[in-house]
């Protein structure tokens, strides 16, 4: 796919779905890989350390493509979660979750098992506007309300009519919006966490995360504009009966002996 195509998608996204933030071209960097002339470092060139989702926060709220490299971050989930470093054992064990968070070192336990992670071969993590990225993404971040998450998921279903499965967690969002996709190859929902709602990123209270891998963008684009035609679509007017031919869904509600 052309960096013209990604830019356009990205422009349409926007206007499709009435984003409030740019949605983000996320890469992650391996070894060997160089940065991309015009990508930013978060110390070096702005400064300061961030945790991830404070870079992705940086780059989706004022446009500013960054690398963010394990001398860049403040947080040690993402470094586990990207395959930048393996985990220590005190981690493994649990410790990173109990006593604070879970009641048993068991839990903990669980949560480290279940975290997801990259084999450990990679640097850092790319991020910038899809409109505007001077990279390929892996995949594409898209931060929504719940209306828009609507209708990113009947664009996406509308290919298969397939519902999507998730795996929910409160911690860790830069990790749990990203890492399943790049693992599946397939869509993923996730929740801004802590770090990303109080501490560093600023997520609203409405905000969910919703991630498309860079294989599936051109599909989930044509999803959109196939809905629109039949009303789904931002912005849109309330109260009227949705548009378009009804005629099967008013057929089976009748075979259902309903008065439709």
């Amino acid at each position: 796919m052309k960096l013209s195509d990604l830019h356009e998608y990205g422009e349409e996204l926007e206007q499709r779905i009435r984003l409030h933030t740019f949605p983000l071209a996320i890469k992650v960097l391996k070894k060997g890989e160089a940065i991309p002339k015009g990508v930013q470092r978060p110390k070096k060139d702005l400064g300061e350390q961030m945790a991830l989702c404070h870079a992705f926060a940086t780059s989706r709220r004022e446009g500013t493509p960054l690398a963010t490299l394990k001398e860049d971050m403040l947080c040690f989930e993402p470094v586990v979660g990207y395959g930048i470093e393996e985990p220590p054992e005190l981690f493994i064990q649990g410790h990173n979750r109990y006593p604070l968070d879970v009641m048993s070192l068991e839990a903990g336990a669980n949560y480290a098992r279940e975290f997801p992670r990259l084999e450990c071969s990679n640097i850092g993590v790319l991020s910038a506007p899809l409109a505007t990225t001077p990279f390929e993404p892996d995949v594409v971040m898209i931060y929504c309300n719940s209306e828009q998450l609507s209708l990113l998921l009947l664009a996406r279903e509308c290919q298969d009519g397939r519902n999507l499965p998730c795996n929910l967690s409160s911690h860790a969002a830069c990790v749990y919006g990203v890492v399943p996709t790049i693992q599946s190859g397939q869509c993923h929902v996730a929740i801004p966490c802590r770090g990303d709602r109080y501490f560093y990123a600023m997520a609203g209270p409405d905000e969910f995360i919703f991630t498309v891998p860079k294989a599936k963008l051109e599909e989930l684009i044509k999803g959109l504009r196939h809905v629109s035609e039949s009303g789904s679509r931002l912005p849109k007017e309330y109260g009227k009966k949705p548009a378009g031919d009804k005629s099967n869904y008013e057929k089976i509600g009748r075979m259902l002996g309903m008065d439709i």
